[in-house]
């Protein structure tokens, strides 16, 4: 999925034109030093007095590194403390995806943190290739008419509709295809480790420290097995399973959907005097589901159809911070036939923008090309089938979003054998048990591979746990940026508090919530991210 999927040493073969050589390659022809200066004016987005922005140029293919290039933006936030006194260096960070632009991240994660860590690094944010203030930054399609609602249903309904939706896929892979065909073999997660290498390197650092989130784990993951020598500090916030990536890591997630999914039915029906949903699950699952049908029938609004209801309730998967408002939205539209909050939360959470396509086009491009997937719909649909019969949540919904790798114009490659060396400094893992985008398993297989790691585990089921509020987790995180320091073995948080029903609500945004924009998954259907 986007925004939130899916992830020895030193590959260095060749696979059918992807860029595997050896690390030594992101060394030849070193980039300039980055010139910062003032950052451009976003209309309604005030810009912190603090911030710089910058571009670096990287090699478009580093096969080739003496040729095309294209840009990498960044920006920062410097610390206050000068290089000769207690600085700590650069602290990179990616907010994950594969799309999602990392320099949004910057003035939270500065702001967050602890004054007495973050006074001690330049927090560094990049969008990767392709993404966001990066050029080229890739889109494939018109979002007004692409993604013009009501789409038709993800769940296939006979061969007429799953043709529809087939076409679909093949349309948008095809258009990548026209517009990007230069650019679709160079985007991988590989070369956009090999970009942070040379960001690294235009910011004149030996070492960078480096905060992933979602398949940013994975990201820093690829980074730290190809340049292990170059990681001060390594800090994975749910974590992507770096095995099966990316059409098993799906499957994955669709189970992990599920369950999450019932656990806000079991909310909203423990909430029933507010709700009135029903007072058990079995009831509540009823009741979504007979939504979702009377909405492919006839769409709120003539707006938001089944397709519109997944993409927007997916978000109730990665912060249960949306349930009170998700629920009422239902009741209201359910109880009393009113269809404006269900448009609300539509238009808040689910509707597709340019941003939005951008993050998809690239989420796209690199997946497909990380990694081999079927081309035989047969598999597909045979795969399907049998997961939606188990996980009916997010199954077809998941699969029609990446449906496009079956027909992508570039195969896929080889992904980096993700393997971390016993000469890494110490690797600090954050995990909610329940996270359904990155599963609790992959967090486990991540740190099987990382020997220095410690993980610690958060007892809910939100994604993206670090900087949420959390001061049990925020406390490891801080401790660990200051001195390097480890929790022991086995360590845990407890959640935060669930929320409380709508009629209880309190105006502003949870730090959470604000967190899970930040990170993409508030705002259409989500996956790797």
């Amino acid at each position: 999925m986007k925004r939130v999927v899916g992830v020895v040493a030193g590959l260095v073969v060749l696979v059918a034109g992807i860029v595997t050589a050896d690390s030594a390659v992101a060394d030849r022809g070193a980039p300039a030093a980055a010139v910062w200066g003032a950052c451009p004016k976003v209309a309604g987005k005030a810009v912190a007095a603090d911030l710089e922005c910058a571009t670096v140029r990287v090699p478009l293919d580093y096969r080739a590194p003496m040729g095309q290039s294209i840009k990498i933006a960044l920006n920062r936030i410097k610390a206050k403390v000068s290089r000769d006194a207690n600085h700590l260096g650069t602290l990179l960070i990616n907010p994950g995806g594969p799309g999602s632009p990392g320099r949004d991240l910057t003035e939270y994660v500065a702001t967050q943190l602890p004054v007495d860590v973050s006074e001690r690094y330049d927090i560094v944010g990049f969008d990767p290739r392709g993404v966001g203030g990066s050029e080229p930054a890739v889109r494939c399609v018109d979002p007004a008419a692409y993604y013009k609602a009501p789409r038709p249903d993800a769940v296939p309904h006979g061969k007429a509709h799953e043709k529809v939706l087939l076409a679909r896929a093949a349309e948008y892979a095809g258009r990548c295809g026209h517009l990007w065909s230069w650019l679709l073999p160079h985007l991988t997660t590989e070369n956009t480790a090999r970009d942070m290498d040379r960001v690294r390197a235009a910011l004149g650092e030996e070492k960078i420290s480096y905060l992933g989130y979602s398949y940013g784990t994975y990201l820093g993951a690829v980074y730290a097995t190809l340049f292990p020598n170059r990681v001060k500090r390594l800090i994975m916030d749910s974590t992507v399973d770096p095995s099966g990536v990316w059409y098993e890591s799906n499957l994955k997630q669709d189970r992990a959907f599920e369950r999450r999914h019932r656990q806000f039915l079991a909310w909203t029906a423990k909430h029933n005097s507010v709700y009135k949903l029903g007072a058990g699950t079995k009831q509540t699952s009823f009741a979504y589901y007979a939504m979702r049908d009377r909405l492919r029938a006839r769409p709120a609004g003539g707006i938001v159809g089944p397709s519109e209801l997944d993409d927007t309730f997916t978000v109730a998967g990665y912060s249960d911070k949306v349930w009170p408002l998700f629920a009422q939205a239902w009741s209201s539209y359910v109880r009393q036939g009113d269809t404006k909050g269900l448009i609300e939360i539509y238009d808040k959470h689910g509707k597709q923008d340019a941003k939005d396509e951008n993050g998809y086009a690239v989420y796209l491009g690199v997946q497909c090309r990380d990694a081999r997937w079927p081309r035989n719909w047969d598999r597909w649909r045979t795969d399907m089938d049998a997961m939606h019969r188990r996980a009916p949540f997010l199954t077809w919904p998941n699969a029609w979003f990446n449906a496009p790798c079956a027909f992508w114009p570039v195969k896929g490659g080889k992904p980096v054998e993700v393997q971390g060396s016993k000469k890494l400094p110490p690797v600090l893992i954050l995990q909610s048990r329940d996270d359904a985008a990155t599963p609790y398993k992959g967090a486990m297989e991540m740190a099987k591979r990382f020997p220095t790691s410690r993980m610690v585990v958060e007892s809910g089921g939100n994604h993206g746990i670090s900087l949420g509020g959390n001061a049990c987790v925020d406390g490891h995180l801080a401790a660990y940026l200051r001195d390097g320091s480890l929790p022991k073995r086995g360590a845990t948080c407890a959640a935060l508090a669930e929320p409380r029903p709508a009629a209880h609500m309190t105006s502003g945004e949870p730090k959470s919530a604000e967190l899970l924009g930040l990170l993409g998954a508030l705002g259409g259907l989500t996956g790797g991210r």
